[in-house]
């Protein structure tokens, strides 16, 4: 697996431990942005549900955690992933940050929620698909338990 450096040359994710790497600098702002990000998409994803656009719920909510954890790759490791797999974007942050044993349960134990949220990213562009109240409350809902567990990762409340 890999990740694309600013001039879009692929960077291994085993790379991200390499000490000619640990001198990247990222700016707090920009994780800060992209983190905000992720917040008011999960919120616009609440929003969606409340107001019955039950499809984009889904598709944001989908969308928060990816940019959350997103995030936290491009604060540890200096560079975003160009994928959008939530399970294989979990699978490189555990290069990166010191708990992998945590992610490897969380997947483990919510295999099934993440591989649907992963499905509404392909189905809201290609698919004629509809969803209902329950199943965009309970993507919603995981989405935020999701991003909580990403903070808690970091050592954030």
């Amino acid at each position: 697996m890999s990740i694309c450096s600013a001039d879009r040359k692929p960077i291994s994710i085993s790379a991200i431990s390499d000490p000619l790497l640990s001198g990247v600098h990222v700016s707090r702002n920009e994780v800060i942005l992209l983190r905000d990000r992720s917040v008011r998409m999960l919120s616009s994803a609440a929003s969606s549900l409340a107001k019955g656009d039950y499809d984009i719920a889904a598709f944001m909510a989908e969308q928060s955690v990816q940019l959350y954890v997103k995030s936290m790759l491009f604060e540890f490791a200096g560079e975003i992933p160009r994928i959008h797999v939530l399970r294989q974007l979990l699978k490189s942050l555990k290069a990166v940050v010191e708990r992998a044993d945590q992610i490897d349960q969380f997947v483990a134990k919510n295999r099934s929620l993440l591989i649907r949220l992963e499905d509404t990213y392909i189905n809201s562009r290609y698919v004629p698909r509809e969803y209902e109240k329950e199943e965009a409350k309970e993507l919603v809902d995981f989405a935020q338990e999701a991003i909580e567990f990403a903070k808690h990762l970091k050592g954030k409340t």
